[in-house]
């Protein structure tokens, strides 16, 4: 059985030798000697069309970014379980001393889509459910008159994950205290995938970034 990458991602990979790297060869072999001092984590959805590094047009270094199903951040638990978002958390705080955490959901996401319609699970350990079940509360929670508009329904519950997201955030206590300190800032976002646009989440509710 071979274990040999797809011919899609070889090809990109050579694209990406002949023409970013030779671009930016430099950055690259900086950053391999003096090691990355990202500014920002981003914790965003694994959505495929909802890349952090493409979005923001960063370089390589600028941003630490964390992917899972939803664009999740659980509550603190310093448990012995594993815990991949929040090792994640604690290695771009503690060691890698970021200043800005980013929670960004993104339209048409298929976990807030499993929460609404509450589907059979996909296989019999259900992951997928487990993970989402902050978000089937979530859905629990919202006005019966959202439900009316489906699609004001899934927008409305992309936007309260993120916020409830950020108060996950809040419950870490090496995070809670360097944001009142000043030193760590906290963010919300949504992308609009067919749109290419970006909201954030102000003192005032969500507005669009110009």
């Amino acid at each position: 059985m071979s274990l040999a990458l797809p011919g899609e991602l070889r090809e990109g990979y050579r694209r990406f030798r002949q023409t970013r790297y030779q671009a930016e060869r430099e950055r690259y072999r900086r950053l391999e000697a003096e090691g990355q001092r990202p500014a920002t984590i981003v914790i965003a959805c694994s959505d495929s069309r909802s890349g952090p590094e493409t979005i923001f047009d960063a370089l390589p270094g600028e941003l630490f970014v964390v992917r899972n199903v939803g664009a999740l951040v659980p509550v603190y638990a310093p448990d012995t379980r594993s815990h991949a978002a929040s090792s994640a958390l604690e290695y771009a705080v503690l060691a890698l001393q970021v200043r800005s955490i980013v929670v960004m959901g993104h339209g048409r996401c298929g976990g807030v889509a499993a929460a609404l319609e509450r589907k059979a699970p996909l296989t019999s350990t259900d992951f997928i459910g487990t993970w989402i079940a902050g978000l089937r509360d979530l859905a629990d929670e919202l006005d019966p008159g959202e439900w009316a508009d489906p699609e004001r329904g899934r927008r409305t519950l992309e936007l309260r994950s993120v916020e409830q997201s950020v108060v996950n955030l809040r419950t870490f206590p090496w995070i809670r205290s360097r944001e009142a300190a000043g030193t760590l800032h906290l963010a919300g976002a949504w992308f609009d995938i067919g749109l290419g646009e970006l909201k954030e989440l102000g003192d005032e509710g969500w507005r669009a970034v110009p």
